[in-house]
């Protein structure tokens, strides 16, 4: 009995634990649009930024719908080819922002940077998202864990998006 109280007071002290209806005006919310290989941040109840990205090199392989930001790494290691974060050699870039997606507890699916800032914009990816360094870094920084992101491929804008996600008025 006391270990299911604890599990259940750890689980809504966490950070990541979302509260009520999400997101709500003014949580942050990320878009990423396949068809136009963008990222919207929204924030504020507004769009702030829209970053070009690289998305999976078939259409299946960067997962469609709803997520939630469960992971964040500064220099993540690469455990495919095992690189050593911060190297120049890892494809990773410099942060990586794990998603929930198809329940990999956002190890497997990710906004994360680069070392080959050429491929931003083209379909090239296993299925992560792909951005400049600089750019997410800055996304990195301005995004808590518990942040949703939508991804989507479609040609709609990222206002009618947002606003059908709840996201903005």
């Amino acid at each position: 009995m006391l270990k299911i109280l604890f599990l259940s007071l750890l689980l809504v002290a966490s950070p990541i634990w979302p509260l009520g209806e999400n997101p709500l005006i003014g949580d942050p919310y990320l878009i990423v649009n396949k068809q136009y290989n963008q990222l919207a941040y929204i924030h504020d109840g507004a769009i702030q930024d829209v970053y070009s990205v690289a998305t999976g090199k078939e259409l299946d392989l960067t997962p469609e719908g709803e997520f939630m930001i469960v992971v964040k790494a500064p220099n993540p290691y690469y455990r495919k080819k095992d690189i050593e974060g911060g190297a120049k050699e890892n494809p990773l870039g410099t942060r990586w922002i794990g998603f929930d997606a198809l329940e990999t507890d956002g190890r497997i699916y990710g906004v994360h940077g680069t070392n080959a800032p050429q491929s931003i914009g083209h379909y090239v990816t296993a299925g992560c998202v792909r951005m400049e360094n600089t750019n997410v870094e800055k996304l990195y920084a301005e995004i808590p864990l518990g942040t949703k992101i939508l991804i989507v491929n479609t040609t709609e804008s990222f206002e009618e998006l947002a606003r059908k996600a709840g996201a903005i008025e």
